[in-house]
């Protein structure tokens, strides 16, 4: 791999962003070797972007050089912490409609 980096080929890189739950963009890049994060960004037009920044789901920083095949991921920031967003769609579905035990046989006791 680094003799086809000394050769001067392109770096592949795809780019993800998710501006709002269900709706993921995609954008697979060439760059040029030595590139960097915030390059990746630039091409896009997401360099502006507040949203935390990572390659294949591990933090990165903007400034971080990229290698062929990374995935340069857009973090948005959660609106409602999981833990709590459990516990209130539990409370909404009730103890019988969720969980391990929403499926038992009719006429059997709880948790079997």
């Amino acid at each position: 791999m680094a003799e086809a980096l000394a050769a001067g080929t392109q770096l592949s890189v795809e780019v993800v962003f998710s501006a709002a739950a269900g709706q993921a963009q995609e954008w697979t890049l060439q760059l040029p070797p030595g590139a960097c994060v915030l390059d990746a960004l630039r091409a896009v037009g997401l360099q502006d972007s507040a949203c935390a920044v990572g390659i294949w789901g591990r933090r990165a920083e903007r400034s971080q050089l990229l290698h062929d095949g990374d995935r340069v991921e857009l973090y948005r920031s959660l609106l409602v912490d999981p833990k709590v967003a459990r516990r209130e769609r539990f409370a909404r579905q009730g103890a019988r409609g969720a969980g391990l035990f929403s499926r038992q046989r009719p006429g059997g006791k709880a948790g079997y």
